[in-house]
């Protein structure tokens, strides 16, 4: 049995590590994230967005599960919470508005609006057992990975496209990566 199912089961607390230099740009978890959440292959509306804004530095785009939950707090119609079981931030689809105050509170920008409901997306850990580290560990790239919620810099992941984009740059190509930037 997986290891993140295993945590699933022990009703663990999870988070989604992450290896950034080790995406390998196949979209894998995009697709298993709308599968799962939407019924269909449709990664506009995937819990988490792959981003290469410097070629050859693919890397997903997924939220940190921040200590302070900025979203939740920012939202002025209640529509975030953050689920007891999991400490995932939950929407609630009734309230949400998407007005984009979570967008505009989170520090990585992560959640976005669901390009048909127009109601703001983010990452809900898959009740416990993601799917996008699933399919990345059996494909071997462990770019993301299950663990236990344990004390990570959680605020360290919480990063915009771009600033992500700087320092995976900078780790694969060093000096030549300004040449990119």
């Amino acid at each position: 049995m997986e290891a993140h199912h295993k945590l699933a089961e022990n009703n663990s607390q999870v988070w989604i590590a992450r290896d950034f230099s080790r995406c390998s740009g196949c979209r894998k978890c995009e697709i298993a994230c709308s599968l799962n959440h939407e019924g269909k292959l449709w990664p506009e509306a995937s819990r988490v967005r792959v981003f290469m804004l410097v070629p050859g530095a693919e890397f997903p785009h997924l939220c940190a599960q921040c200590k302070d939950y900025p979203c939740v707090e920012s939202c002025p119609f209640k529509a975030l919470s953050v689920n007891v079981r999991t400490a995932a931030v939950a929407v609630d689809n009734a309230k949400c508005t998407g007005c984009g105050k979570c967008i505009e509170a989170c520090p990585g920008r992560i959640p976005h609006v669901h390009p048909s409901t127009k109601k703001i997306l983010i990452c809900d850990l898959c009740g416990g057992a993601p799917e996008c580290a699933r399919v990345c560990q059996e494909g071997g790239w462990d770019c993301l990975k299950t663990v236990e919620r344990e004390d990570h810099a959680f605020k360290l992941y919480a990063r915009t496209p771009e600033e992500v984009t700087r320092s995976l740059a900078v780790k694969l190509y060093g000096e030549k990566a300004e040449e990119f930037l």
